[in-house]
């Protein structure tokens, strides 16, 4: 029982800033609402700074180095207070915690203040299992067969592979077994921009090598958006559903208390 009180006090006094990303402001909104009401039920108090924008990575992935510091420059004001960032998503995580350091490299006195929120943001999953400490949301995946597609930014850059597998796994999921769940998608922001048949003949082989599943989940919405496009163009009946909506998804369910 003090464990537990002891456990539950870090939870509640644990402050949470979500940096919800632009393409989950703008395409999955619903994943920004879910991963709210999912850190609020596993105790944290959760913030919504509105003066959040764009992390910057679009300027930066283009060379636009300048450009992509305006809008660091900003997010580094905005989150400056947070005791925690998290985002849904692989791909900004790894812009704010890999690049922007990068960025001011040559700036002492901004380094520290990105080196400084580099360490304190998370993509979500990540933050479930190593921050809180949690690999068991819930029952709420009981039976599903579900295709987990690793982002390259959040497998390649972040080394994050076993914590969303774990939270799908043990909330009842059968994780099929993929041979392109690890390969690149081709969407690679303007890669898929500049090479639109290299992008979608990578978008397209992923898809031949999937299993029978009863959805595809991930944790990065510009891949979700590349492969959702070739799924409706090619007719197939793989439904797509943003990895925090998922996990929300898993906590509605709660395993039964056994009695005596």
């Amino acid at each position: 029982m003090v464990w537990f009180m002891v456990r539950l006090y870090c939870f509640l006094s644990m402050r949470v800033a979500l940096f919800v990303t632009c393409l989950t402001d703008q395409f999955y909104a619903e994943a920004g609402v879910a991963a709210v009401k999912l850190l609020r039920s596993l105790g944290c108090e959760v913030a919504f700074p509105k003066a959040q924008t764009c992390c910057g990575q679009p300027a930066y992935n283009a060379g636009y180095w300048k450009e992509a510091r305006q809008m660091a420059d900003h997010t580094l004001e905005v989150f400056a207070e947070a005791e925690y960032v998290v985002l849904p998503s692989g791909s900004c995580t790894t812009m704010v915690r890999a690049f922007y350091p990068e960025l001011y490299r040559d700036t002492p006195k901004t380094f520290e203040k990105a080196d400084a929120l580099s360490r304190k943001t998370f993509e979500l999953a990540e933050f479930i299992v190593k921050v809180l400490g949690i690999t068991k949301l819930g029952q709420g995946l009981e039976g599903q067969r579900i295709a987990y597609h690793h982002g390259c930014h959040a497998l390649r850059e972040l080394g994050i592979k076993n914590e969303p597998l774990a939270l799908l796994k043990n909330a009842g999921a059968e994780i099929v077994d993929w041979e392109a769940a690890m390969e690149c998608c081709g969407f690679g922001g303007l890669f898929s921009v500049k090479l639109p048949e290299v992008a979608l003949s990578m978008a397209d082989r992923k898809l031949q090598t999937l299993p029978p599943v009863d959805y595809l989940t991930s944790a990065d919405g510009g891949c979700m958006l590349h492969l959702s496009g070739r799924i409706e163009n090619r007719k197939l009946n793989v439904p797509v559903k943003p990895l925090a909506t998922v996990l929300w998804e898993a906590s509605q369910v709660k395993e039964a208390t056994r009695a005596g």
